[in-house]
């Protein structure tokens, strides 16, 4: 017999004992009492007398003393119920456990219309007996062990008492969870329960967490304990490693989910408590949205401080940020990805053989957690070839999808096609932009293998500054460095990021942020000078909050882990601290004419077909590149329109129309084309 089969067995002996007795009580009071004569019957037989009570009381007794304890007297042990209010959840508990209990209540009561337990029976019938237990603060009431169905103008003690149908099944053996709790819970993903879910950094926060939660805090409360940071993943993966090396049961609950009503909200809050004296349970609060003012984040901040509030069991808040508010005993833990080292080793561990670079490369780029290294590892291993050289890029492309930040509100994905070749630029510049793309790539040598990591609390991402008038390349620049990378570039949409309301540009800017940090994007920040302007002297509170607004994205821009680039016509309008923060800045000078040259000798896809036209004379054009590729396409659709290859006379006219477009004064003789010139000759 296994140890839970003979405490079940122990559990029924002590229940059947415990009926026994309180059948010969209830017989024994529906007779007359015990100060009345005990000669004459009973429909039940003949009246019990005290002897038989006595003995009954004894075989409850010792019932009650084996180990381990009957779940009633456990119950009893964990509410602190007193024995007369054990007493009365026995009665009340009794009504569902033996069908004669109801008859003796009417009997006892000597009202046919009352076959249940009330508190004036039990006063009358047991003689431990304590007025308290009546009061709704004592754990009879409180926890909701009994329910009183009390009518209007009924006394309390005359109201029909009901054991809670929880407890019932608690009594009988049967610890489950209430059926009115589970509607507010859902399920941990069974991925957590593998062992190689956890990085050894995070084994030591589980190790923290478990500590915490066997022991108590100063106010004599389990330990709240909130994980901060943005991957709930590995936050429930932590956590249950932690419950499950506790002894705990874990139960998952969206802080969304939580009723808005204070009456609904206490009653969820005693039964979660209860359930957490019923059975070792923690409680895994998804905070889910932040408490900005004026979002549906701030209305549950609320209800979570509630319900912390009534709520006194084991808690971990699954929180982005640290609540210093919360009136609770608290471990405040980061949770963190692993370590770009643990996740180089999970990448190698889950590619074996098979994968030489890329490991190192996966982990220098992307910041992944176990979990999601080992489902995206999975399926290209499976679709791959032994001898595969594709592996990598299809590793690569997963990893991409699976970072993909959604901030299509905040940002346009621009699919970039630009390559080396393409972007026209003197030497310095093109070396400058080839040591970004470099560095990106390089950043995991640098940072883990030599050492820089542990030297550096800030500045692990990368920042570059592009500056030049429009049309300059600044755009086909960062394309192509995203083409070189293998990265998606997003252009962010300065209309919907800056705001007129106080605090909502940094919370806007913030999401972008923390949504590209995991490393498959490359924010790409157009006329940067609008967010990054220089700081002004304070005036009113309009300077004020906007200083503010420029302070958080210095201090954001260099906590960044990825590679943002910034691109103006006007850099002296930047905040010089600002500036000081950049990795990088690369001037992009107006084109001379060897550049333009170049630039008009590639702008035509070998698909479109030209006839005649004079590079040189075309170079003369004081255009940038932008100017130019505009001129170019305005050109090919004149073609187009005429049913000619694109000539001469319509590439002048076309770019006359670009000089009139950018008010710049017009030279006819340079727009002008003659039979002359088509022999050579200038016009």
């Amino acid at each position: 017999m296994s140890p839970y089969e003979e405490w079940e067995e122990n559990n029924e002996e002590y229940l059947a004992a415990a009926l026994a007795w309180l059948r010969l009580l209830l017989q024994r009071f529906a007779a007359g009492g015990p100060d009345e004569p005990q000669a004459g019957g009973s429909p039940e037989g003949r009246l019990p007398s005290g002897e038989a009570i006595a003995r009954a009381a004894e075989a409850m007794a010792a019932a009650e003393a084996a180990l381990p304890s009957p779940a009633l007297t456990l119950l009893a042990r964990q509410f602190g119920l007193s024995r007369f209010e054990q007493e009365v959840l026995l009665l009340c508990a009794a009504m569902e456990l033996d069908t004669r209990i109801s008859g003796l209540c009417a009997r006892a009561q000597d009202d046919p219309g009352r076959p249940y337990p009330t508190f004036a029976l039990a006063l009358a019938l047991f003689e431990d007996r304590s007025w308290d237990a009546l009061l709704p603060e004592r754990p009879l009431r409180y926890y909701r062990l009994i329910e009183c169905h009390q009518q209007a103008a009924l006394p309390l003690t005359a109201s029909a008492l009901q054991a809670d149908e929880r407890v019932v099944h608690f009594i009988k053996g049967h610890n489950r969870l209430d059926n009115r709790l589970i509607p507010f819970t859902v399920p941990f993903d069974t991925a957590y329960a593998e062992p190689e879910a956890l990085s050894p950094s995070q084994f030591a926060a589980a190790e923290r967490i478990r500590r915490h939660l066997q022991g108590e805090g100063d106010s004599g409360r389990p330990t709240l304990v909130q994980l901060v940071g943005p991957d709930t993943v590995s936050k429930q993966a932590v956590t249950h490693h932690a419950v499950l090396s506790a002894g705990i049961r874990i139960t998952r609950i969206p802080v969304a989910l939580l009723p808005s009503q204070a009456a609904d909200l206490d009653m969820l809050a005693r039964l979660w408590q209860r359930e957490s004296l019923l059975v070792p349970i923690a409680l895994y609060l998804d905070a889910g949205l932040e408490g900005e003012p004026g979002t549906a984040g701030e209305a549950q901040n609320a209800t979570l401080e509630r319900f912390l509030l009534l709520y006194g069991g084991p808690a971990l808040i699954d929180t982005r940020e640290v609540r210093p508010d919360l009136d609770r005993t608290t471990l405040i833990l980061d949770i963190e990805r692993p370590t770009p080292a643990e996740q180089k080793a999970a990448w190698a561990a889950a590619l074996g053989e098979r994968g030489k670079e890329s490991p190192a490369l996966l982990a220098g780029q992307f910041n992944l957690n176990l979990q999601a290294i080992r489902q995206i590892a999975g399926p290209v291993l499976d679709g791959a070839d032994d001898g595969d050289t594709g592996l990598h890029d299809g590793l690569w492309s997963a990893c991409l999808e699976r970072t993909r930040p959604g901030i299509e509100q905040l940002a346009r994905r621009i699919d970039p096609k630009a390559r080396w070749e393409d972007l026209v630029l003197p030497e310095e510049q093109q070396s400058l932009l080839r040591r970004i793309a470099d560095q990106v790539r390089r950043r995991s040598t640098v940072y883990d293998e030599w050492g820089f990591r542990h030297r550096m609390n800030r500045g692990l991402g990368i920042s570059a500054l592009f500056a030049g008038e429009s049309g300059t390349g600044k755009t086909m620049a960062a394309e192509v460095i995203a083409n070189d990378l293998g990265l998606d570039l997003y252009r962010i949409d300065l209309s919907a990021v800056v705001n007129k309301y106080i605090g909502e540009t940094e919370k806007n800017l913030r999401r972008l942020f923390d949504a590209a940090e995991d490393g498959g994007a490359i924010l790409f920040f157009d006329e940067a000078d609008a967010l990054f302007g220089k700081r002004s002297e304070v005036k009113d509170s309009h300077d004020r909050y906007a200083n503010i607004e420029i302070n958080y994205l210095l201090q954001r821009i260099e906590a960044y882990r990825g590679l943002a680039i910034l691109a103006t016509n006007m850099k002296s309008s930047l905040d010089p601290a600002f500036l000081r923060r950049l990795r990088f800045i690369v001037a992009f000078p107006f084109p001379g004419q060897p550049e333009r040259r170049r630039i008009w000798e590639r702008v035509f896809p070998p698909e479109t077909e030209t006839e005649g036209l004079e590079i040189d004379r075309l170079a003369r054009l004081n255009l940038t590149g932008g100017s130019i590729h505009n001129t170019a396409l305005n050109a090919a659709f004149l073609a187009a329109e005429a049913g000619t290859p694109v000539t001469m006379p319509l590439v002048l006219q076309a770019a006359r129309a670009e000089f009139r477009k950018m008010e710049r004064p017009i030279n006819e003789a340079d727009f002008r084309w003659t039979e002359a010139a088509k022999k050579g000759g200038d016009a």
